[in-house]
């Protein structure tokens, strides 16, 4: 699936299923949310933090399939194309960073 599909496709889901977008103040708040229980499991899966019996049963995956959906509504709702952006976002890294990662020896 492209970028543009999925936009697509959570444009049709919202539309049929959700009935309509949340105002962009929600979605946001709720981007926040989703994105707090993607660094939730991080934090006990990667890093130092042990789970408590009641997350035992997350699943990483479909968290950041949260995050993505509602990134994608937010995009949706503003009129960003997340190809364009993710392309001139990927583009100006590869100018900027050209020598910074390379001659960075924290990343040896």
């Amino acid at each position: 699936m492209t970028i543009k599909e999925a936009q697509d496709l959570v444009d049709g889901w919202i539309k049929t299923t959700g009935v309509r977008y949340f105002n962009e103040l929600t979605n946001t708040a709720m981007l926040m949310e989703e994105v707090g229980e993607v660094a939730r499991i991080m934090a006990r899966q990667y890093g130092e933090q042990s789970f408590k019996q009641s997350d035992k049963e997350v699943n990483l995956a479909d968290e950041m399939a949260d995050v993505l959906f509602v990134l994608i509504c937010l995009a949706n709702q503003t009129g960003i194309d997340l190809t364009q952006a993710l392309e001139s976002n990927l583009e100006k890294k590869s100018i900027r960073d050209l020598e910074r990662h390379k001659s960075n020896t924290k990343l040896r």
